[in-house]
């Protein structure tokens, strides 16, 4: 077997198999937005949802920490909104926006230990939203 006619046919089945496979992400943009914008999600609101969760069951020791987790929290789901084009996803990111507030508000007014289930259902949702299917 002659190694120079393998090759223009290994370069037209390499060119033929990267067509086949860029024509279906291109028609697929939009999933692989959402599913990137999920991931960027999931990865804020574990890490914002388990800091609240930490300075609220430490309120005792720093009303401050509870407000720099719902500090965070706001910053990472305004940044989530400004990203995302999936309008599911920006419906719960506005829901958990809203508990997030709600939270903050009872801190303010000098709960030390306000329920944060509100905000766990909302990230529950966002969750639900960046499953497939």
């Amino acid at each position: 077997m002659n190694p120079h006619l393998t090759r223009p046919k290994l370069r037209m089945a390499a060119l033929a198999l990267t067509a086949t496979l860029t024509v279906p992400a291109l028609a697929s943009c939009d999933a692989i937005s959402t599913a990137m914008d999920c991931a960027n999600t999931a990865v804020a609101i574990t890490n914002g949802v388990n800091n609240l969760q930490q300075a609220v069951s430490n309120a005792g020791n720093s009303v401050q920490d509870t407000q720099n987790a719902l500090n965070q929290i706001d910053t990472d789901l305004k940044k989530i909104k400004d990203q995302t084009g999936n309008a599911d996803l920006g419906k719960a990111v506005d829901s958990m926006t809203t508990a997030v507030n709600n939270v903050r508000t009872s801190v303010q007014q000098g709960n030390t230990a306000p329920d944060i289930k509100p905000v766990a259902d909302a990230a529950a949702e966002i969750s639900k939203v960046c499953t497939p299917g």
